[in-house]
């Protein structure tokens, strides 16, 4: 379960930057995970959830957006947003897609107190 691994890299950086502003607790954590990230939101959270436990997140909440795909359609030109697979050029309706990003995962927002 990469997951886990994901998550416990998301408390360290929670806890890195509470540190850094001499804050007390992380209050809240906001991810944004790509279409393509690969990562399986409702288990992230229940992971984040276990790492933080006896850290400064420990009563954290965990939020998590996706955020969709982005790609170019070889046929037509169109760029477009993807927000589920498998996908269609919205503007053509060709399969030719060329994906240019989606798998990120990044900590957006961090709650501190």
């Amino acid at each position: 379960m990469h997951e886990l691994t994901l998550a416990e890299n998301v408390i360290a950086i929670a806890e890195a930057a509470a540190r850094r502003a001499g804050a007390r607790r992380v209050t809240r954590v906001r991810l944004a995970l790509g279409l393509l990230a690969h990562v399986e939101t409702d288990t992230l959270l229940y992971c984040c959830r276990l790492a933080a436990r006896d850290t400064l997140a420990a009563d954290a909440e965990f939020q998590a957006e996706r955020r969709p795909a982005q790609a170019h359609c070889g046929d037509c030109g169109r760029q477009a947003e993807l927000a589920a697979l498998p996908a269609r050029c919205p503007g053509c309706g060709g399969e030719n897609l060329d994906l240019r990003g989606g798998e990120e995962m990044k900590v957006v927002d961090i709650g501190i107190s």
